[in-house]
């Protein structure tokens, strides 16, 4: 090991590269992220406000609404998303639309409901 002493200039950090441009598919993927947050998300206020998303030729329920959950997971909203069909059906969150499946409740198994 040779340790030797060098100028402070050598600890500074390394230009970055520039960043590489977006390809037309993430910079589609960006605009569908804008046109939900500002159509859909933003402008959900309270359990009576519910957008209907009908879906075009090419697009996918599943991802749609991947897309919506992940747009309002970062608005910090918690909503439900209904599909039906070639539709999609978004509100906030209540107790009525919140799912029913998986595993009960420990509370629920131990009053034999």
């Amino acid at each position: 090991m040779k340790i030797r002493k060098t100028d402070p200039s050598a600890m500074t950090p390394e230009p970055s590269r520039s960043a590489r441009a977006l390809s037309p598919a993430a910079q589609a993927r960006l605009a569908q992220y804008e046109l939900l947050r500002k159509s859909v998300i933003d402008r959900l206020e309270g359990p009576d406000d519910v957008f209907r998303v009908a879906l075009e030729a090419g697009e996918k329920a599943a991802t749609v609404r991947q897309r919506l959950l992940k747009v309002a997971a970062d608005a910090g909203k918690e909503i439900a998303v209904q599909v039906r069909g070639d539709v999609l059906l978004v509100g906030l969150m209540t107790p009525e639309r919140r799912p029913r499946r998986g595993r009960r409740p420990k509370s629920a198994v131990a009053a034999g409901l």
